[in-house]
């Protein structure tokens, strides 16, 4: 037996042979799912869109800009692992629907800021809605679908967050400009709290038990018996192996030049290219749009490439990462023109290409009891070492060195996630055998 193979390739069987499934049902959980994924993304990136205006209007550095953007994504960091266990035991439903509620309320209290103090404020209110969202909403959307797709979902729901980040960069440069920038605010509020009501008529806890696919029998048994009723893997199984903690190092660092990419391109258009605020939005719009995209489509590529010998998705991480450090050191080293445009425009698509490719790592690597704590260890990673760090770092350059100078340098951050994805990739077959004693009842160690 191969021993890269994982559960991944095994027959997907609904939870119970009695229980109707509905093909519709499962699709209706993904697009709500990724709205509001979308609205999360919205909600955190507008800032990022109004920028020149709130330097000018409060005289702010771009160190605090940065602060602005990075208490969200510390805050998720912080908490995404907490939520996400007590989503596990409580309720992932109701838990995704407080979650969007309190963050949708936090981003109109931004609107009514009127000063940095106060909107830092209220920015950490919708890192806290936002904390544990994509761990959860990414368990409760995989758990009605079959294992196969695992990095093509994971990948197309986590380039929602890009996606989001465009209409929120775009949306909310154009109507800045319009009528001011507290109303971009009050608009992304306004959406998250409709889809929130969409969602909680649409999705139960009981109709995810009736969908969900079972890709073991341990992991069957995990997702077909209700949150408080079934047997789970100890919690240190998230940390039991080499290769899962490369994967979570790894896919952290990798996004550190997306989540840079998605804060100060709008910046960078307006002082590097004199755009005005709306139009420096839109064009920046249009790169995160080609990170969103290349999610989705490195995502698919992974699956193809690993459907039979799931070791390759490393490979493709790898591939990806080290496509992006070649073009964007390039890019970013050319002056202003359309050579700098079209070959940062071609980083941009590999620029968070991996990050499907290591959740499924990850899904591999853990027991389906823990899964949404499991993304919610990648959402901690993704934060700390990327969404978080990455804005931040680049403020502190730029007040010092100047924003392009600072761009200049944040591909680098591509080898330390070559180097951990190079050591997980080795490590992955062991890993896999750890897992493999928890499903059987065995110890893990």
């Amino acid at each position: 037996m191969d021993i890269s193979t994982t559960p991944t390739d095994l027959p997907a069987t609904a939870a119970g042979p009695s229980r109707a499934r509905s093909r519709i049902f499962p699709w209706v959980v993904f697009a709500l799912t990724f709205g509001l994924m979308l609205s999360d993304y919205m909600s955190r990136q507008v800032l990022a869109a109004v920028f020149p205006l709130l330097k000018s209007q409060w005289a702010l550095s771009d160190s605090q800009l940065g602060s602005l953007t990075s208490i969200v994504a510390l805050m998720v960091g912080l908490l995404a692992f907490p939520l996400s266990l007590v989503a596990d035991r409580w309720g992932r439903v109701r838990s995704m629907l407080i979650m969007a509620t309190v963050w949708s309320l936090a981003t109109l209290l931004c609107a009514l800021a009127t000063g940095y103090g106060q909107l830092l404020g209220a920015r950490f209110l919708v890192g806290v809605g936002e904390a544990a969202y994509g761990s959860v909403g990414a368990a409760v959307m995989l758990s009605v679908f079959a294992p196969q797709l695992r990095a093509s979902l994971s990948g197309a729901l986590l380039a929602g967050g890009s996606f989001g980040s465009v209409l929120g960069v775009a949306l909310g440069g154009v109507v800045a400009a319009q009528i001011g920038w507290r109303w971009t605010f009050a608009l992304m509020a306004g959406l998250g709290l409709l889809l929130v009501g969409a969602f909680r008529i649409l999705v139960t806890e009981s109709a995810l038990r009736r969908h969900a696919f079972a890709e073991s029998p341990a992991s069957a048994e995990a997702v077909a018996t209700p949150i408080g009723d079934t047997v789970r893997a100890p919690l240190a199984s998230l940390f039991s192996s080499l290769s899962v903690w490369c994967a979570y190092i790894g896919g952290g660092l990798q996004l550190f030049v997306g989540a840079v990419l998605m804060v100060w391109l709008p910046s960078f258009f307006n002082r590097s290219y004199s755009l005005p605020t709306d139009r420096a939005g839109l064009v920046a719009a249009g790169y995160v749009l080609l990170i969103g995209t290349g999610m989705v489509v490195c995502g698919i590529i992974t699956d193809r490439v690993g459907r039979r010998h799931p070791i390759r998705q490393w490979s493709s991480a790898l591939v990806y990462c080290t496509i992006s450090l070649i073009l964007l050191t390039v890019a970013f080293s050319l002056g202003a023109g359309s050579a700098q445009l079209t070959i940062l425009a071609l980083g941009a698509v590999t620029a968070a290409g991996s990050v499907g490719a290591t959740s499924s790592m990850v899904a591999s690597l853990t027991h389906a009891s823990l899964r949404a704590t499991a993304f919610a260890t990648v959402t901690l990673a993704n934060n700390v070492f990327g969404l978080a760090l990455g804005p931040l770092v680049v403020g502190f350059l730029a007040d010092r060195y100047g924003l392009a100078a600072a761009l200049r340098l944040v591909p680098l951050t591509y080898l330390g996630a070559i180097a951990a994805l190079a050591v997980g990739r080795y490590a992955y077959p062991a890993g896999l055998r750890r897992i493999a004693r928890l499903d059987t009842g065995r110890p893990a160690a």
